[in-house]
């Protein structure tokens, strides 16, 4: 497993002094990031190739949120590459404690060709160079997020932002969690997310959050104009 340790910032952290949701997805996309850099499959080999990997789904596990100060490791491994999909697994614990977990996560991603504008298959030039491992010991939730078909709330419409944008010139994942949980009436603390992303959104498209709310979990729908779903966002509370 490829890993990097750092320590929980100020910046990273939310009202109460503990690292953010938020941050915790950025940091699992620093780390897998981090890895393609030093492999030498990173950004600027990715705009040679005129290639893309967009995340598809992810699944997180958060067992605590650790408090500013903390030291922590961060973790990533691929266990998997299939057609146009690479699985990939996350682990952050306490730096020095690889056996006191923080959060664990599944994720699913599309490799995408630019030029045709459409997903292509995983060569082995691409997808040998991160080796395959095995997977993580976890309850792996189907990429699949089921939408109500009644009974969403529908919040007011928001903009896409250059601040929301990535390299990809696309909102970033972390956005989509953001503004979900914005929309929420009330705070939670979540102990699961699984985000299933639909289409990209790009710098102007509108985005209305309708929230559906169950005694097991809320859902926010993040749609385009068209009704159609940008992202779903599944929050399990704590």
């Amino acid at each position: 497993m490829y890993t990097f340790d750092s320590r929980v910032r100020y910046s990273e952290t939310d009202e109460n002094g503990n690292l953010s949701l938020e941050s915790l997805i950025d940091y699992m996309q620093d780390c897998t990031n981090f890895q393609s850099e030093d492999l030498g499959v990173g950004l600027e080999y990715h705009r040679q190739k005129n290639i893309m990997w967009v995340l598809n789904f992810w699944q997180i596990v958060i067992d605590e949120y650790p408090a500013m100060g903390e030291n922590i490791t961060v973790g990533t491994q691929a266990f998997g590459f299939e057609k146009m999909f690479g699985h990939r697994n996350f682990l952050v614990t306490h730096q020095g404690e690889p056996e006191h977990r923080i959060a664990i996560a599944n994720s699913l991603w599309v490799l995408m060709d630019l030029k045709k504008g459409r997903p292509m298959i995983v060569t082995p030039e691409i997808g040998d160079v991160y080796g395959v491992h095995e997977p993580l010991p976890m309850d792996y939730a189907s990429r699949k997020i089921k939408v109500p078909k009644d009974g969403g709330k529908e919040c007011d419409p928001f903009l896409v932002q250059e601040y929301h944008l990535d390299t990809n010139h696309h909102m970033n994942n972390g956005q989509y969690v953001r503004m979900a949980r914005a929309a929420l009436e009330r705070e939670i603390t979540v102990r699961e997310l699984r985000v299933e992303y639909r289409k990209q959104a790009m710098l102007g498209d509108q985005i209305t959050p309708v929230i559906y709310e169950t005694e097991e979990y809320c859902m926010v729908s993040l749609n385009g104009e068209d009704g159609k779903p940008y992202a779903v966002v599944q929050l399990f509370e704590r």
